[in-house]
């Protein structure tokens, strides 16, 4: 049976309507959106909360959850399931997202966490996303996620 690992991610959007992508720290020229795994006992608010604090510095005051969406799945590739079994128990992850809307005087992001998980960040349009930024196997979740959350389409 296939088990697949709850996980948050969060749709971070400024007043001008750009969302926020950061850049992993591991892997130059992959960006997405910061994300993490539910921690037992947590609620899916709760880790989202975390997570944000967690990977770019933004307290749970500095944003507003507008939405959320439950359901979006994919599955680890071959070449890393065997040990993503071994660490969570999974062979995938079933995220939630959270559109995030930044509020008035809301600090700047800070990737500069401990530890880090982002090089960069940056501010881009919904539809100036690039399908290449991920791995092939996240790419229908993200393409799911735009449309459903921004009406954009992603090729």
């Amino acid at each position: 049976m296939v088990q697949y690992r709850s996980n948050v991610a969060a749709l971070v959007v400024d007043p001008s309507g750009s969302l926020l992508i950061c850049e992993r720290v591991n892997v130059p020229g992959a960006w997405q959106f910061p994300q993490g795994g539910v921690d037992p006992g947590e609620s899916l608010e709760q880790a989202l909360f975390r997570e944000v604090r967690e990977e770019v510095g933004l307290e749970a005051e500095h944003y507003e959850v507008t939405a959320m969406r439950k359901g979006y799945r994919y599955l680890y590739p071959e070449d890393i399931r065997e040990k993503k079994v071994r660490k969570h128990g999974s062979h995938g992850q079933e995220q939630t997202y959270f559109l995030c809307r930044l509020k008035a005087g809301a600090p700047p992001v800070n990737v500069d966490q401990k530890p880090r998980e982002f090089r960069a960040y940056r501010w881009i349009l919904p539809q100036e996303f690039d399908l290449d930024w991920l791995p092939e196997f996240k790419r229908d979740v993200y393409r799911a996620v735009m449309r459903d959350f921004f009406k954009v389409e992603l090729r």
